[in-house]
């Protein structure tokens, strides 16, 4: 293939330098009347291989360029699902406490929001571990998981319940004190949020819960897909 290029180029550079008024660029202009160009193809087959070759060359030229473009713009867009994929990750995870001995807390008179102050995961923060609120950082379809846990061992004989407020509106953890010398209750939920709804776990008047560095209380979230853009 090199050699047949090479040969061409030989061609055009010899019939450039003898008046040949066929080029790699096409066709020169010619005098009027004078009609050796139109009989250049007839007169010699190797130059019109050659311009064929060039014209194809220019064709190929376009089709890649083309391609290139289409394979940057699908690669633009693939990058851009990527960002939105990364930024829409939102989750959480904490425990009551990281203590080496076990404590208590409650009872309270009144309702009391749980704050979880051993952080395990807070991707986009939107939990808060002083005021125990998460806080969505975008609207979509959340889920949301909360595990309650007592024991007699502390000499406390109250029922460990609470709640999983929902902008107010609330799901019962409720484990009423029995003879067994532990109580516990889980509840998991999935719901849709609007960017800047609030969720937190209740502690209700008059229960306890009691955690250590086993972490029996817990309260977890996370995003399952978004359905607009970051507020």
């Amino acid at each position: 293939m090199r050699a047949i290029a090479f040969l061409c180029l030989l061609h055009a550079a010899f019939h450039e330098t003898s008046g040949n008024p066929y080029s790699w660029d096409g066709a020169r202009q010619s005098p009027p009347g004078d009609n050796s160009v139109s009989k250049v193809c007839v007169a010699d087959k190797s130059a019109c291989g050659c311009c064929l070759m060039k014209t194809n060359l220019d064709r190929m030229k376009e089709f890649l360029t083309l391609s290139t473009e289409g394979l940057t713009k699908y690669l633009n867009k693939s990058k851009m699902v990527i960002n939105n994929m990364r930024d829409a990750r939102s989750a959480f995870s904490a425990s009551l406490n990281n203590d080496q001995s076990l404590s208590c807390r409650g009872p309270f008179v009144n309702d009391n929001v749980i704050p979880y102050k051993h952080v395990f995961l807070n991707w986009e923060n939107g939990y808060n571990d002083n005021t125990g609120i998460f806080t969505a950082p975008r609207s979509g379809v959340y889920s949301f998981a909360a595990t309650i846990y007592s024991t007699n061992s502390t000499g406390h004989t109250e029922n460990t319940c609470a709640n999983l407020q929902v902008n107010n509106v609330a799901t019962e953890l409720w484990e009423k004190y029995g003879q067994d010398p532990e109580d516990s209750n889980t509840v998991v939920i999935a719901v849709k949020l609007a960017a800047g709804d609030q969720v937190a776990v209740n502690l209700r008047q008059g229960c306890i819960i009691c955690d250590n560095k086993n972490h029996y209380n817990t309260f977890t979230g996370f995003l399952v897909y978004a359905t607009d853009e970051m507020s």
